[in-house]
């Protein structure tokens, strides 16, 4: 399956893969709850959950990593 094929929502849980073990080295992780109109709702879970520097992972972090990579992507917002 080519890039072109591959869903949306499929490049996003790729780039999460590349970024997951950073996250996994601090006691944290990210569970992808959807990917709709451009929009991506991540839940931070373990020791992500509970950072006060989550939302700067989120948006610093896992935001411009999405944006770059996955065309469409607009926004990461965290869902609790």
């Amino acid at each position: 399956m080519s890039i072109d094929q591959k869903t949306q929502y499929d490049q996003v849980m790729e780039v999460l893969d590349k970024l997951r073990p950073f996250l996994q080295r601090d006691g944290g992780d990210c569970e992808l709850v959807d990917v709709d109109d451009g929009i991506v709702k991540l839940k931070l879970v373990g020791a992500c959950g509970s950072c006060p520097s989550s939302t700067i992972t989120l948006k610093a972090g896992i935001e411009r990593a999405l944006v770059e990579e996955v065309e469409g992507i607009e926004e990461v917002q965290q869902v609790f």
